[in-house]
Protein backbone atom coordinates (compact mmCIF):
# COMPACT_ATOMS: atom_id res chain seq x y z
CA UNK A 1 0.00 0.00 0.00
CA UNK A 2 1.08 3.54 -1.18
CA UNK A 3 1.32 6.18 1.80
CA UNK A 4 -1.28 8.05 2.46
CA UNK A 5 -1.34 11.00 0.00
CA UNK A 6 -3.48 14.36 0.28
CA UNK A 7 -4.29 17.21 -1.60
CA UNK A 8 -2.43 19.34 0.86
CA UNK A 9 0.67 17.38 2.04
CA UNK A 10 1.94 18.66 5.97
CA UNK A 11 4.67 20.96 6.11
CA UNK A 12 8.02 19.39 6.48
CA UNK A 13 7.79 16.36 4.72
CA UNK A 14 10.50 15.34 1.84
CA UNK A 15 10.89 13.79 -1.29
CA UNK A 16 12.87 11.36 -2.42
CA UNK A 17 14.93 13.19 -4.55
CA UNK A 18 15.60 16.33 -1.18
CA UNK A 19 16.16 13.63 1.19
CA UNK A 20 19.06 12.11 -1.11
CA UNK A 21 20.54 15.44 -1.61
CA UNK A 22 22.39 14.60 1.59
CA UNK A 23 24.29 11.31 0.72
CA UNK A 24 23.64 7.95 1.14
CA UNK A 25 21.11 6.88 3.26
CA UNK A 26 19.73 3.67 4.68
CA UNK A 27 16.29 2.19 3.68
CA UNK A 28 13.95 1.05 6.07
CA UNK A 29 11.76 -2.09 4.84
CA UNK A 30 10.32 -4.08 7.65
CA UNK A 31 8.61 -2.76 10.85
CA UNK A 32 7.98 -4.48 14.70
CA UNK A 33 5.28 -3.43 16.47
CA UNK A 34 4.79 -4.28 19.90
CA UNK A 35 1.30 -3.96 21.66
CA UNK A 36 -0.65 -5.01 24.71
CA UNK A 37 -3.18 -7.15 23.43
CA UNK A 38 -5.93 -4.16 23.41
CA UNK A 39 -7.35 -3.27 19.81
CA UNK A 40 -7.26 0.84 21.09
CA UNK A 41 -3.50 1.02 21.29
CA UNK A 42 -2.53 -1.59 18.69
CA UNK A 43 -4.54 0.21 16.20
CA UNK A 44 -2.62 3.35 16.44
CA UNK A 45 0.61 1.69 15.82
CA UNK A 46 -1.16 -0.46 12.68
CA UNK A 47 -2.21 2.98 11.18
CA UNK A 48 1.14 4.73 11.71
CA UNK A 49 2.47 1.40 9.94
CA UNK A 50 -0.46 2.07 6.87
CA UNK A 51 0.70 5.28 6.69
CA UNK A 52 4.05 5.64 6.59
CA UNK A 53 3.35 3.06 3.62
CA UNK A 54 4.43 -0.11 5.23
CA UNK A 55 1.64 -1.96 5.67
CA UNK A 56 2.34 -5.98 5.85
CA UNK A 57 5.64 -5.61 6.26
CA UNK A 58 5.43 -5.32 9.84
CA UNK A 59 5.82 -8.40 12.81
CA UNK A 60 3.00 -7.49 15.54
CA UNK A 61 4.36 -8.97 19.40
CA UNK A 62 2.93 -8.27 22.76
CA UNK A 63 3.43 -7.48 26.22
CA UNK A 64 0.53 -9.57 28.01
CA UNK A 65 -0.46 -9.14 31.44
CA UNK A 66 -2.20 -12.15 33.26
CA UNK A 67 -5.98 -11.81 33.52
CA UNK A 68 -8.89 -13.28 35.65
CA UNK A 69 -9.55 -14.12 39.04
CA UNK A 70 -7.56 -11.81 41.39
CA UNK A 71 -5.31 -10.11 38.00
CA UNK A 72 -7.97 -7.60 38.00
CA UNK A 73 -7.35 -5.71 40.85
CA UNK A 74 -3.22 -6.38 40.16
CA UNK A 75 -3.22 -4.89 36.66
CA UNK A 76 -1.76 -1.04 38.45
CA UNK A 77 1.69 -3.17 39.23
CA UNK A 78 4.26 -2.61 36.68
CA UNK A 79 3.90 -6.11 33.95
CA UNK A 80 6.88 -8.19 35.05
CA UNK A 81 6.57 -7.49 38.87
CA UNK A 82 2.59 -9.00 37.88
CA UNK A 83 3.75 -12.19 36.12
CA UNK A 84 6.09 -12.76 39.05
CA UNK A 85 2.91 -12.62 41.15
CA UNK A 86 0.83 -14.19 39.14
CA UNK A 87 3.51 -17.29 38.96
CA UNK A 88 3.26 -17.67 42.80
CA UNK A 89 -0.34 -17.55 43.07
CA UNK A 90 -1.01 -20.46 40.28
CA UNK A 91 1.91 -22.03 42.41
CA UNK A 92 -0.42 -21.76 45.63
CA UNK A 93 -3.51 -22.25 43.78
CA UNK A 94 -2.60 -25.55 41.75
CA UNK A 95 -1.24 -26.91 45.25
CA UNK A 96 -4.77 -25.86 46.73
CA UNK A 97 -6.54 -27.30 43.98
CA UNK A 98 -4.75 -30.10 44.47
CA UNK A 99 -5.89 -30.38 47.79
CA UNK A 100 -9.19 -29.54 47.39
CA UNK A 101 -9.68 -32.38 44.51
CA UNK A 102 -8.46 -34.81 46.74
CA UNK A 103 -11.38 -34.51 49.42
CA UNK A 104 -13.40 -35.10 46.72
CA UNK A 105 -14.52 -31.37 46.63
CA UNK A 106 -15.59 -29.90 43.36
CA UNK A 107 -15.15 -26.59 44.34
CA UNK A 108 -12.35 -24.49 42.41
CA UNK A 109 -10.89 -21.90 45.20
CA UNK A 110 -9.28 -19.67 42.57
CA UNK A 111 -9.65 -18.70 38.95
CA UNK A 112 -6.94 -17.74 36.80
CA UNK A 113 -7.65 -17.85 32.66
CA UNK A 114 -5.46 -17.63 29.95
CA UNK A 115 -4.87 -14.29 27.75
CA UNK A 116 -5.85 -15.97 25.06
CA UNK A 117 -2.96 -14.26 23.04
CA UNK A 118 -1.28 -17.53 22.11
CA UNK A 119 -1.15 -16.98 18.88
CA UNK A 120 0.61 -14.27 18.77
CA UNK A 121 4.47 -13.84 20.01
CA UNK A 122 5.36 -12.38 23.06
CA UNK A 123 7.88 -9.84 23.05
CA UNK A 124 11.24 -10.11 24.54
CA UNK A 125 13.52 -6.97 24.50
CA UNK A 126 16.79 -8.82 23.99
CA UNK A 127 15.61 -11.55 21.15
CA UNK A 128 14.54 -8.67 19.30
CA UNK A 129 17.14 -6.18 19.90
CA UNK A 130 19.76 -9.36 18.60
CA UNK A 131 17.42 -9.57 15.19
CA UNK A 132 17.60 -5.61 14.91
CA UNK A 133 21.63 -6.28 15.20
CA UNK A 134 22.23 -9.59 13.22
CA UNK A 135 20.12 -8.58 10.48
CA UNK A 136 20.86 -5.09 10.19
CA UNK A 137 23.80 -5.79 7.49
CA UNK A 138 21.20 -7.79 5.31
CA UNK A 139 17.86 -5.42 5.82
CA UNK A 140 18.46 -2.17 6.98
CA UNK A 141 17.53 -0.77 10.11
CA UNK A 142 14.50 -1.64 12.15
CA UNK A 143 11.61 0.40 12.90
CA UNK A 144 10.09 -0.50 15.87
CA UNK A 145 6.51 1.08 16.81
CA UNK A 146 5.07 0.47 20.47
CA UNK A 147 1.67 1.85 22.01
CA UNK A 148 0.50 1.53 25.50
CA UNK A 149 1.86 1.65 29.02
CA UNK A 150 2.80 -2.41 29.40
CA UNK A 151 5.12 -1.31 26.45
CA UNK A 152 6.74 0.98 27.73
CA UNK A 153 9.99 -0.73 29.36
CA UNK A 154 10.46 -3.40 26.58
CA UNK A 155 10.70 -0.82 23.81
CA UNK A 156 12.99 1.02 25.53
CA UNK A 157 15.18 -1.82 26.28
CA UNK A 158 15.26 -2.24 22.82
CA UNK A 159 16.19 0.87 22.25
CA UNK A 160 18.75 0.75 24.93
CA UNK A 161 20.15 -3.14 23.54
CA UNK A 162 20.30 -2.10 19.95
CA UNK A 163 20.28 1.82 19.87
CA UNK A 164 22.09 2.10 15.90
CA UNK A 165 19.87 -0.45 14.69
CA UNK A 166 16.33 0.63 15.66
CA UNK A 167 14.45 3.37 15.56
CA UNK A 168 11.68 3.57 18.44
CA UNK A 169 8.87 4.86 17.89
CA UNK A 170 6.42 4.86 21.58
CA UNK A 171 2.84 6.08 20.82
CA UNK A 172 0.95 7.40 24.28
CA UNK A 173 2.89 9.43 26.96
CA UNK A 174 5.16 7.56 28.87
CA UNK A 175 5.52 9.98 32.09
CA UNK A 176 8.87 10.76 32.21
CA UNK A 177 12.47 9.87 30.38
CA UNK A 178 11.27 10.53 26.88
CA UNK A 179 14.95 10.04 25.87
CA UNK A 180 14.58 6.24 26.21
CA UNK A 181 13.18 6.69 23.02
CA UNK A 182 13.52 8.19 19.28
CA UNK A 183 10.07 9.68 19.24
CA UNK A 184 7.13 10.20 21.18
CA UNK A 185 3.49 10.82 19.71
CA UNK A 186 1.06 11.81 21.76
CA UNK A 187 -2.26 13.55 21.47
CA UNK A 188 -2.22 17.27 22.77
CA UNK A 189 -4.74 16.53 25.71
CA UNK A 190 -1.67 14.38 27.21
CA UNK A 191 0.06 17.78 28.55
CA UNK A 192 -3.37 19.04 30.28
CA UNK A 193 -1.82 18.37 33.56
CA UNK A 194 0.63 20.65 33.04
CA UNK A 195 -1.48 23.50 32.75
CA UNK A 196 -2.68 25.73 35.77
CA UNK A 197 -6.14 24.29 35.86
CA UNK A 198 -5.04 21.06 35.99
CA UNK A 199 -2.21 21.84 39.15
CA UNK A 200 -5.08 22.95 40.92
CA UNK A 201 -6.50 19.99 40.59
CA UNK A 202 -3.60 17.45 41.70
CA UNK A 203 -2.29 17.57 44.97
CA UNK A 204 1.80 18.14 44.96
CA UNK A 205 2.80 14.90 46.15
CA UNK A 206 0.75 13.07 42.99
CA UNK A 207 1.90 15.44 40.53
CA UNK A 208 4.58 13.16 39.69
CA UNK A 209 2.80 10.73 38.55
CA UNK A 210 0.27 12.47 36.31
CA UNK A 211 1.70 12.78 32.76
CA UNK A 212 3.55 13.78 31.94
CA UNK A 213 6.74 15.56 34.00
CA UNK A 214 8.19 17.74 31.02
CA UNK A 215 6.82 20.11 28.85
CA UNK A 216 7.05 18.62 25.49
CA UNK A 217 10.60 18.64 23.41
CA UNK A 218 11.65 18.10 20.09
CA UNK A 219 11.43 14.18 20.06
CA UNK A 220 7.68 14.73 20.74
CA UNK A 221 5.32 15.06 17.65
CA UNK A 222 1.60 16.03 19.32
CA UNK A 223 -1.63 15.12 17.84
CA UNK A 224 -5.29 16.01 17.87
CA UNK A 225 -6.52 12.72 18.70
CA UNK A 226 -5.56 8.92 18.94
CA UNK A 227 -3.97 7.61 15.77
CA UNK A 228 -5.94 4.78 14.20
CA UNK A 229 -7.09 2.81 11.28
CA UNK A 230 -8.99 4.91 9.16
CA UNK A 231 -7.57 6.17 6.51
CA UNK A 232 -8.76 6.95 3.21
CA UNK A 233 -7.47 3.76 1.24
CA UNK A 234 -9.32 1.69 4.38
CA UNK A 235 -12.58 3.61 3.83
CA UNK A 236 -12.69 3.30 0.22
CA UNK A 237 -12.48 -0.70 0.69
CA UNK A 238 -15.01 -0.70 3.05
CA UNK A 239 -17.05 1.55 1.16
CA UNK A 240 -17.04 -1.36 -1.09
CA UNK A 241 -17.80 -3.98 1.17
CA UNK A 242 -20.01 -2.58 2.95
CA UNK A 243 -22.14 -1.64 -0.53
CA UNK A 244 -24.98 -3.67 -0.82
CA UNK A 245 -26.09 -3.44 3.07
CA UNK A 246 -25.22 0.35 3.37
CA UNK A 247 -25.63 2.15 0.04
CA UNK A 248 -29.48 1.63 -0.48
CA UNK A 249 -30.50 2.94 2.69
CA UNK A 250 -32.90 5.99 2.90
CA UNK A 251 -30.52 9.41 3.23
CA UNK A 252 -29.24 11.15 5.28
CA UNK A 253 -28.17 7.68 7.50
CA UNK A 254 -27.35 8.82 10.89
CA UNK A 255 -25.33 6.61 12.54
CA UNK A 256 -25.14 5.95 16.64
CA UNK A 257 -22.15 5.06 18.15
CA UNK A 258 -21.79 4.27 21.90
CA UNK A 259 -18.92 3.57 24.04
CA UNK A 260 -18.62 3.30 28.14
CA UNK A 261 -17.94 4.99 30.98
CA UNK A 262 -14.26 5.67 32.14
CA UNK A 263 -13.07 7.21 35.18
CA UNK A 264 -12.98 10.44 33.42
CA UNK A 265 -16.31 10.21 31.89
CA UNK A 266 -18.58 8.71 33.93
CA UNK A 267 -22.33 8.01 33.11
CA UNK A 268 -24.19 5.13 32.93
CA UNK A 269 -28.23 4.45 32.66
CA UNK A 270 -28.48 8.45 32.77
CA UNK A 271 -26.69 8.72 29.46
CA UNK A 272 -28.94 6.19 28.19
CA UNK A 273 -32.40 7.43 29.13
CA UNK A 274 -30.76 11.25 27.73
CA UNK A 275 -30.26 9.36 23.94
CA UNK A 276 -33.63 7.72 24.17
CA UNK A 277 -35.72 11.59 25.20
CA UNK A 278 -33.34 13.52 22.39
CA UNK A 279 -32.97 10.85 19.34
CA UNK A 280 -36.39 10.84 18.51
CA UNK A 281 -36.70 14.59 18.33
CA UNK A 282 -34.42 14.01 14.95
CA UNK A 283 -36.04 11.08 13.45
CA UNK A 284 -37.67 13.15 11.01
CA UNK A 285 -34.48 14.63 9.89
CA UNK A 286 -33.43 11.16 8.66
CA UNK A 287 -33.58 8.78 6.06
CA UNK A 288 -31.94 5.80 8.18
CA UNK A 289 -30.46 5.23 11.82
CA UNK A 290 -27.71 2.87 12.61
CA UNK A 291 -27.05 2.10 16.07
CA UNK A 292 -23.89 0.16 17.58
CA UNK A 293 -22.37 -0.07 20.74
CA UNK A 294 -18.64 -1.36 21.86
CA UNK A 295 -16.79 -3.74 24.42
CA UNK A 296 -16.95 -1.22 26.95
CA UNK A 297 -21.11 -0.40 27.00
CA UNK A 298 -23.08 -1.49 29.98
CA UNK A 299 -25.16 -4.30 29.53
CA UNK A 300 -27.59 -1.70 31.36
CA UNK A 301 -27.33 1.05 28.79
CA UNK A 302 -27.74 -1.43 25.52
CA UNK A 303 -31.02 -2.52 27.34
CA UNK A 304 -32.53 0.69 27.17
CA UNK A 305 -31.93 1.38 23.91
CA UNK A 306 -33.06 -1.73 22.56
CA UNK A 307 -36.23 -1.73 24.12
CA UNK A 308 -36.84 1.73 23.00
CA UNK A 309 -35.41 1.44 19.49
CA UNK A 310 -35.88 -1.59 18.37
CA UNK A 311 -39.49 -1.44 17.03
CA UNK A 312 -38.81 1.69 15.34
CA UNK A 313 -38.49 1.80 11.23
CA UNK A 314 -36.24 3.64 10.80
CA UNK A 315 -33.54 2.18 13.20
CA UNK A 316 -31.70 -0.80 13.31
CA UNK A 317 -29.31 -2.09 16.39
CA UNK A 318 -26.23 -4.35 15.13
CA UNK A 319 -26.84 -7.04 18.24
CA UNK A 320 -22.46 -7.56 18.06
CA UNK A 321 -23.24 -10.85 15.70
CA UNK A 322 -21.45 -11.05 12.05
CA UNK A 323 -18.99 -8.44 10.87
CA UNK A 324 -18.54 -5.51 12.51
CA UNK A 325 -20.06 -2.35 10.59
CA UNK A 326 -17.65 0.25 12.33
CA UNK A 327 -15.80 1.00 8.81
CA UNK A 328 -18.78 0.35 6.77
CA UNK A 329 -20.63 2.77 8.99
CA UNK A 330 -17.48 5.49 8.54
CA UNK A 331 -17.79 5.41 4.96
CA UNK A 332 -21.51 5.29 4.36
CA UNK A 333 -22.96 7.63 7.56
CA UNK A 334 -23.88 11.53 6.70
CA UNK A 335 -23.53 12.13 10.07
CA UNK A 336 -22.63 10.82 13.32
CA UNK A 337 -23.51 10.79 16.86
CA UNK A 338 -21.12 9.21 19.23
CA UNK A 339 -20.51 9.15 23.30
CA UNK A 340 -18.16 11.57 24.67
CA UNK A 341 -16.13 8.52 26.18
CA UNK A 342 -14.33 7.57 23.37
CA UNK A 343 -11.09 9.24 21.35
CA UNK A 344 -10.48 6.62 19.19
CA UNK A 345 -14.20 6.73 17.66
CA UNK A 346 -14.29 10.72 18.12
CA UNK A 347 -10.61 10.81 16.09
CA UNK A 348 -11.92 8.02 13.41
CA UNK A 349 -15.17 10.42 12.95
CA UNK A 350 -13.59 13.54 12.46
CA UNK A 351 -11.55 12.27 9.69
CA UNK A 352 -14.11 12.15 7.16
CA UNK A 353 -15.18 15.41 7.95
CA UNK A 354 -18.68 14.52 8.47
CA UNK A 355 -21.17 16.29 10.79
CA UNK A 356 -20.16 15.13 14.23
CA UNK A 357 -22.48 15.30 17.23
CA UNK A 358 -21.02 14.76 21.03
CA UNK A 359 -23.30 13.25 23.61
CA UNK A 360 -22.29 13.03 27.53
CA UNK A 361 -19.11 15.83 27.06
CA UNK A 362 -20.64 17.54 30.12
CA UNK A 363 -19.50 14.58 31.60
CA UNK A 364 -15.60 14.61 31.30
CA UNK A 365 -13.34 15.84 33.43
CA UNK A 366 -9.50 16.37 33.41
CA UNK A 367 -7.73 15.92 29.95
CA UNK A 368 -10.73 14.31 28.77
CA UNK A 369 -12.52 17.18 28.71
CA UNK A 370 -9.73 19.14 27.55
CA UNK A 371 -9.75 16.99 24.23
CA UNK A 372 -13.51 17.50 23.94
CA UNK A 373 -12.29 21.45 24.09
CA UNK A 374 -9.76 21.45 21.28
CA UNK A 375 -12.75 19.47 19.11
CA UNK A 376 -15.13 22.07 19.53
CA UNK A 377 -12.39 24.98 18.96
CA UNK A 378 -11.92 23.54 15.43
CA UNK A 379 -15.35 23.05 14.47
CA UNK A 380 -15.09 19.23 14.19
CA UNK A 381 -18.24 18.38 16.60
CA UNK A 382 -21.33 20.29 18.13
CA UNK A 383 -23.34 18.79 21.04
CA UNK A 384 -25.74 16.83 20.64
CA UNK A 385 -29.44 18.68 21.84
CA UNK A 386 -32.05 16.76 20.16
CA UNK A 387 -33.08 20.06 17.93
CA UNK A 388 -30.84 18.98 15.01
CA UNK A 389 -31.63 18.68 11.25
CA UNK A 390 -29.43 16.18 10.44
CA UNK A 391 -30.28 16.76 6.58
CA UNK A 392 -28.54 20.06 6.37
CA UNK A 393 -24.87 19.29 6.88
CA UNK A 394 -22.06 21.03 7.47
CA UNK A 395 -18.08 20.16 7.12
CA UNK A 396 -14.55 21.17 8.88
CA UNK A 397 -11.03 20.30 7.60
CA UNK A 398 -10.73 16.66 8.35
CA UNK A 399 -8.91 15.23 11.33
CA UNK A 400 -5.48 13.70 9.74
CA UNK A 401 -3.09 12.96 12.54
CA UNK A 402 -1.84 9.57 10.92
CA UNK A 403 -0.42 11.37 7.96
CA UNK A 404 1.20 14.34 9.83
CA UNK A 405 2.56 11.91 12.37
CA UNK A 406 4.09 9.90 10.11
CA UNK A 407 5.50 13.23 8.09
CA UNK A 408 7.25 13.56 11.08
CA UNK A 409 8.85 10.57 11.49
CA UNK A 410 9.65 10.64 7.95
CA UNK A 411 11.49 13.52 8.64
CA UNK A 412 13.10 12.50 12.21
CA UNK A 413 14.69 9.06 10.19
CA UNK A 414 16.26 11.62 7.39
CA UNK A 415 17.86 13.37 10.46
CA UNK A 416 19.22 10.36 11.27
CA UNK A 417 20.43 9.41 8.13
CA UNK A 418 17.44 6.55 7.14
CA UNK A 419 14.44 6.68 5.14
CA UNK A 420 11.30 4.84 4.45
CA UNK A 421 11.90 2.06 1.45
CA UNK A 422 8.27 2.07 -0.49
Amino acid sequence: MRPIRLPKPPIGRRSTAEVFEGGIYESIKRVVVIGNGFSGAENQCIGLVRALGLSGRHSLYRVTRPRGGINEWLHWLPVSLHKKVDYIIRQVCSYSRFQTEARGNKVVPFLVQNTGLSDVLEADAKQIAMMARDTFEKDGPLLLVASGRDTISVASSIKRLATENVFVVQIQHPRSRLNRFDLVITPQHDYYPLTPQAQKQVPWFLRRWITPCEPPDRRVVLTVGALHLADSATLKSAASVWHDELALLAKPLLVVNIGGPTSSCQYGVDLAKQLTAMLPNVLWSCGSVRISFSRRTPEKVSKILFKEFSTSPKVYIWDGEGPNPHMGHLAWADAFVITADSVSMLSEACTTGKPVYVIGAERCTWKFADFQKSLRERGMVRPFTGKEDISKSWSYPPLNDSAEAASQVMKALAERGWMIHT
